[in-house]
């Protein structure tokens, strides 16, 4: 383990002397124009974005359920929920991720949260939407009837329910986290140069592609993880 480490350490360490070499066997997806093996770093990459996409589909089912369980407090708390999910549906997804990075000083950090606070819209409306018609169910009116609080009803019997719903809306956040977090660094406005993330080894091989050196982005298209972001 440890060996396998320090070979990708290695492996992502700067070698002019080996500096855009093509795929072969000691480099399957060949080196970058730093020497530095695109295979470690695709694989970085990826393993960074996932994480990120993790942490941010996570954060988001969070507010997702908080908000749609407030739904079921009443009208005024209903309205509520359906006027800041409209307020975020009408800005474009990229265009607030982007400003929430910048204003949180982007990094890891900036993007999580800027994709967290832009994904949970969706999932709020189905599961507001579940909550509405859970509420006309006849066990809900007598819990209420036998002197129930809403706070009592919403975590016992509405939310059991949920959880299906909830599942399903996260695994499907998922990808989508990821490529958007994938295009804010595309952009410039994501991740730090340094970072070995999907988006910045793709914006900086947009400068080597014309010259003929396809290996810089190629395996990344055809990796699954871009797959599954489609």
């Amino acid at each position: 383990m440890v060996s396998s480490i320090s070979l990708g350490e290695e492996s992502l360490q700067t070698n002019f002397g080996s500096k855009n070499l093509s795929p072969s066997p000691e480099h399957p997806f060949g080196t970058d124009w730093m020497g530095r093996d695109m295979f470690i770093r695709t694989l970085k990459g990826l393993g960074l974005s996932i994480l990120i996409g993790a942490f941010a589909s996570t954060i988001s089912t969070v507010l997702a359920v908080i908000l749609g369980l407030l739904s079921s407090a009443g009208k005024a708390a209903d309205s509520f929920v359906s006027w800041i999910v409209d307020l975020f549906l009408s800005i474009p997804h990229l265009l607030l991720i982007i400003l929430i990075s910048i204003g949180l000083g982007g990094g890891a950090y900036g993007v999580v949260i800027g994709v967290a606070l832009t994904h949970w819209t969706s999932l709020t409306r189905v599961v507001r939407a579940e909550i509405k018609q859970l509420k006309t169910q006849e066990y809900i009116h007598i819990s209420r009837n036998l002197g129930k609080s809403k706070w009592w009803i919403a975590t016992k019997h509405i939310l059991p329910h949920l959880i299906p719903q909830i599942l399903l809306g996260t695994i499907l956040m998922f990808p989508h986290a990821i490529l958007h977090e994938a295009s804010v660094t595309f952009l410039g406005f994501g991740l730090s140069p340094h970072e070995p993330a999907i988006g910045i080894i793709l914006s900086e091989s947009m400068k080597y592609l014309s010259a003929g050196y396809w290996w810089l982005a190629f395996f990344w298209f055809i990796s699954p993880d871009r797959g599954s972001g489609i």
